[in-house]
């Protein structure tokens, strides 16, 4: 049998990958799961998009190879979304690249940027694609701490007592995922003079910005920040379109031709009628953003009363998609989420999928109906 490449033997299987089989089993063999473990919106786009997307089938260009910027409409679209809701003037032209979904992105970043023993300062906890990818191109992540003690933020002190003259990339995500933390301007600005000061690429993944918070922040709203920081969106979580892979990367038209060089190697384009609908789901009005949250806050009521009668802890000022929680005194979070689910057919998160600094911790995701919700509190 062909050998894999050595790349292979620095990662392993995604571990959503690995726990669905599991789950997928049980369920198989007549257990009744409920999973409030994935943040996958179950909730449907708005029919306007859906519409935009169907009308764009039709297009006699809608079946030939588009292009690698993405639609001039589309990309125009996006700097539009960004001055009204984040107050940041994004050039359409230079500053702005659609993608095939954010979490390409990271690949894309990572191979533009990243040289073989390059270091990455990755956050613990945080979205475990940031690591794997860094060791997948053949440079170091190495992580940062952070804690509910500085609600989640960087301690740049900290960080400065490392030996920073390797580092070439950061990676940072707020609204955070998974606590839900939100960092103020003034915490952005801070980031950007610490990139600056070290010379770093800093890149904010910042695909929450619009569930449960009423204070979007762009890094590239920071004076100066293109100089040196990336953003990456998507539209997955905001308009309920997570299966149509559409995301985006901005910053500096410098950084933004470094990642082209390599996204136009790797695909031909989005599809036409893709880029319709996400065009629509950028022109929202602001009823749409009210509605989403109405949902949200209902469900993330329940899963308060569902942490409580599981004696765990949270913070009701976090926003997002999820429920960042601590497990009762005593239990390890793999420990107690495999209790829930053999015993009371209920999946939820463990912290340590996130790094060692969420052990302890358990995440609950709002994506499942008040009827499973009001199950699985029924269940405990």
């Amino acid at each position: 049998m062909m050998k894999v490449a050595n790349r292979l033997h620095s990662v392993e299987e995604y571990y959503f990958s690995k726990k669905l089989k599991e789950v997928n089993a049980l369920k198989a063999s007549g257990k009744p799961i409920i999973n409030l473990g994935i943040g996958s919106p179950d909730l449907q786009p708005s029919s306007q998009v859906v519409a935009a997307l169907t009308a764009g089938l039709l297009d006699v260009n809608a079946h030939k190879y588009q292009s690698y910027q993405g639609l001039p409409e589309f990309r125009q679209a996006i700097s539009e979304f960004y001055k009204k809701q984040y107050q940041t003037q994004i050039n359409p032209e230079t500053e702005v690249l659609p993608l095939m979904g954010s979490k390409e992105g990271i690949m894309h970043i990572s191979m533009a940027f990243l040289n073989e023993g390059d270091n990455v300062l990755i956050p613990n906890p945080g979205y475990p694609t940031y690591a794997a990818v860094t060791k997948l191109v053949q440079a170091n992540p190495i992580a940062y701490n952070l804690d509910e003690s500085n609600n989640w933020l960087p301690n740049l002190d900290e960080i400065e007592t490392l030996d920073l003259s390797k580092v070439k990339l950061m990676w940072i995500s707020y609204p955070h995922m998974p606590t839900g933390a939100k960092a103020k301007k003034a915490d952005l600005k801070k980031l950007v003079d610490f990139a600056k000061k070290h010379d770093i690429l800093l890149v904010n993944d910042n695909p929450y910005s619009f569930i449960l918070n009423n204070n979007p922040l762009s890094i590239l709203n920071v004076e100066g920040a293109k100089d040196v920081c990336l953003e990456l969106n998507s539209l997955s979580k905001t308009f309920n379109m997570a299966g149509w892979r559409i995301g985006m990367v901005l910053g500096s038209p410098e950084h933004i031709n470094a990642i082209l060089k390599v996204k136009s190697n790797m695909d031909s384009g989005m599809f036409y009628g893709i880029q319709k609908g996400a065009i629509a789901a950028l022109n929202s009005p602001q009823e749409w953003f009210d509605s989403l949250n109405t949902v949200y806050t209902t469900r993330r009521k329940l899963v308060w009363q569902l942490a409580d009668k599981l004696n765990c802890t949270y913070d009701k000022e976090a926003s997002g998609l999820f429920v960042w929680a601590k497990a009762p005194e005593g239990y390890k979070s793999e420990t107690f989420i495999d209790t829930l689910l053999h015993d009371k057919s209920l999946f939820i998160t463990p912290g340590t999928v996130f790094g060692t600094q969420g052990e302890g911790y358990v995440r609950f995701s709002l994506c499942a109906t008040v009827e499973q919700i009001e199950e699985a509190i029924a269940r405990v």
